[in-house]
């Protein structure tokens, strides 16, 4: 072999090492490109899920929202709010405030053994109801069901205050009234079917659409305000003539009797 062909022959694989090189370096820069963008659309993923987070955190709860809600006042109320709901004869002379929370269990016996002799009472003219429902214990259990029933007993007074007596009741009873830590109240559908049970409100589509619009969630957080001004501090509570109400145990009457002993006395005095 010349000197000659031998010189090529290493100028031809030099520059065959030299282009390799050159592939190679070009690959490695490309791959380091590559892992910096991941790694800066990592960052902004992460960055973006964090402030994404931050937002919805800081965003108000659906039932905060509603204290901006424009307030719709169920008819058969008046007064400052619509919060004043009284139901019975206007010529009855006497008024019975009762403060329910709808998750309250004790109201919920209350309702049982005495609510019918109250209902009856109202019915001879004895006395006016004035109620005023509660929310504390969604803030005690946490949930929404008090605020979420008392907006449904709206729906069902601006049907009439009959209707609403009726729903109360059914609410109240044994076969609907969940355990206090069960929130079920929050569901809308549970409440209409409740409510196929009351006449006046069984197939009622403006009360269906009411109680799944939220029409009177602003009207419940009044409601639960005025509950609060008011500062009772637990539920039941009956007061006539701003006095309490109370059973041989110094706490709300919970049987026939104790009810029947402290209204009749509260009606003289």
């Amino acid at each position: 072999m010349s000197k000659r062909n031998s010189q090529q022959a290493k100028n031809a694989a030099r520059e065959r090492l030299r282009l390799e090189r050159e592939r190679q370096a070009k690959r490695a820069k490309i791959k380091r490109q590559v892992i910096v963008v991941c790694s800066i659309v990592g960052v902004l993923a992460i960055a973006g899920g964090i402030s994404y987070a931050v937002v919805q955190g800081n965003k108000p709860s659906y039932w905060e929202a509603a204290k901006d809600d424009k307030l719709v006042k169920p008819a058969n109320s008046t007064g400052t709010n619509g919060t004043t709901v009284v139901i019975g004869e206007s010529s009855a002379k006497k008024t019975l405030v009762m403060y329910e929370d709808p998750r309250c269990p004790v109201c919920a016996q209350f309702e049982q053994t005495v609510g019918s002799t109250v209902d009856k009472d109202v019915e001879d003219g004895k006395f006016k109801i004035q109620y005023v429902g509660a929310t504390f214990l969604d803030g005690n259990l946490g949930g929404e069901g008090s605020k979420n029933g008392l907006s449904a007993l709206g729906a069902a007074l601006n049907v009439s205050g009959e209707a609403f007596l009726e729903y109360k009741t059914a609410m109240y009873s044994t076969k609907w009234h969940p355990e206090e830590s069960d929130d079920k109240f929050k569901d809308d559908d549970y409440l209409i079917k409740i409510a196929q049970t009351v006449p006046a409100l069984k197939d009622n589509t403006k009360f269906q659409n009411a109680v799944k619009n939220g029409t009177y969630d602003k009207w419940a957080l009044e409601m639960s305000e005025k509950f609060n001004k008011d500062g009772v501090t637990g539920t039941p509570t009956l007061k006539m003539d701003g006095k309490t109400l109370t059973g041989s145990d110094g706490n709300a009457p919970m049987t026939v009797a104790d009810f029947n002993t402290a209204i009749e006395a509260a009606l003289k005095a």
